[in-house]
């Protein structure tokens, strides 16, 4: 399974897809197993990999390095040469052969889906059956934390809607269309720090500039390079002190509530974003539920650019425990009152 996972990373940074061919049907012929195996061994390359996919059920074959060979023509030769060497075999009648090209579609705009349910759970570290009991703690987590931090900050909150409201004109709560785990959209929700009516195209020119790695490294009012926008007309004087300070989130942790958010994990994008995503940059929205805070929050808080960020998302996927959240949430409000990257 990891190495399967391994390839569909390799080909959405290469570009070039593989195919996966599973031969089911061994548990009813492991005294044929050797003779079979050695006719595959046969007609396998150094650089395929094959192995047992469901122990002394089913055989997956990788074939990678396809070349300039399309993948739907590489998987009718694939397929033709497995039939005759499982006939070779013999017992070829009580074997079942499924393939699969993947990733399916490279220029899919979110690659959410790269096969079937018994293929695709296992692309996200955080899915696979034996995370259930571990997801369930980090659920509880979430509800327990969410729960008594609104109850706990339910002065605060009220005073900052008050202050919102008097400051400027318009609604004291900003929603916001993003997008949550497996592409799935959610109303995201933050005290409003900006004018009531104000033209998105300022953010989303820079944001995509991020993306890019194109965007320019602004300076913020400590001095430190940032990549964000430091000078943006929108944000009204009270929000300015609200995002410096990370006070405009607390409204989030209803979205934690709700499910829609976890306490810790990546950061909701904006449709906008994702659509400026590279194919390997969806997955920090594929493997994880975003969260309010996380690794990049507390180590390089726009201090570091877009890839950089994925990276540290990734390796939370990859790395998660409770324990790591536990970690990240004690660390949090250090970085919030050192408010660095902040703007």
């Amino acid at each position: 399974m990891q190495r399967i996972a391994q390839e569909c990373r390799r080909a959405e940074r290469s570009k070039q897809r593989f195919v996966l061919v599973l031969i089911e049907g061994f548990e009813a012929l492991q005294a044929e197993i050797p003779a079979i195996t050695a006719s595959i061994a046969a007609i396998t390359r150094e650089t395929d990999t094959w192995g047992w996919y469901e122990l002394h059920s089913t055989i997956g074959i990788l074939f990678v390095e396809l070349g300039s060979t399309p993948a739907e023509s590489a998987q009718d030769t694939i397929v033709d040469k497995l039939q005759r060497a499982l006939l070779q075999a013999g017992h070829a009648e009580k074997l079942a052969m499924s393939v699969y090209i993947l990733p399916r579609d490279l220029n899919k705009q979110v690659a959410f889906d790269h096969g079937p349910e018994r293929i695709s759970v296992y692309m996200e570290p955080l899915s696979s059956p034996g995370m259930k009991v571990q997801l369930g703690i980090k659920r509880a987590i979430d509800l327990i934390g969410s729960v008594l931090l609104l109850v706990i900050l339910s002065p605060l909150m009220a005073i900052i809607a008050l202050a919102v409201k008097l400051c400027s004109p318009g609604p004291v709560l900003f929603r916001q269309t993003r997008v949550g785990q497996r592409g799935k959209p959610f109303t995201f929700l933050k005290f409003r720090s900006m004018t009531a009516t104000n033209d998105p195209s300022l953010h989303k020119n820079y944001v995509t500039q991020f993306i890019k790695g194109t965007a320019p490294l602004n300076t913020n009012e400590k001095g430190e390079g940032v990549f964000k926008l430091t000078q943006d007309p929108r944000i009204t004087r009270l929000g300015r002190f609200l995002r410096r300070t990370s006070l405009d989130e607390l409204p989030q942790f209803w979205n934690v509530l709700r499910g829609e958010m976890s306490l810790v994990g990546p950061r909701p994008p904006i449709p906008y974003e994702v659509e400026a995503y590279d194919l390997w940059h969806q997955r920090r929205v594929l493997e994880l539920k975003p969260g309010i805070t996380g690794l990049w929050q507390i180590s390089s808080r726009s201090r570091s650019g877009f890839d950089d960020m994925v990276r540290l998302d990734l390796l939370y996927a990859r790395m998660w425990s409770p324990w790591l959240d536990l970690k990240i949430l004690l660390q949090t409000p250090f970085a919030v009152i050192g408010a660095g990257g902040a703007h």
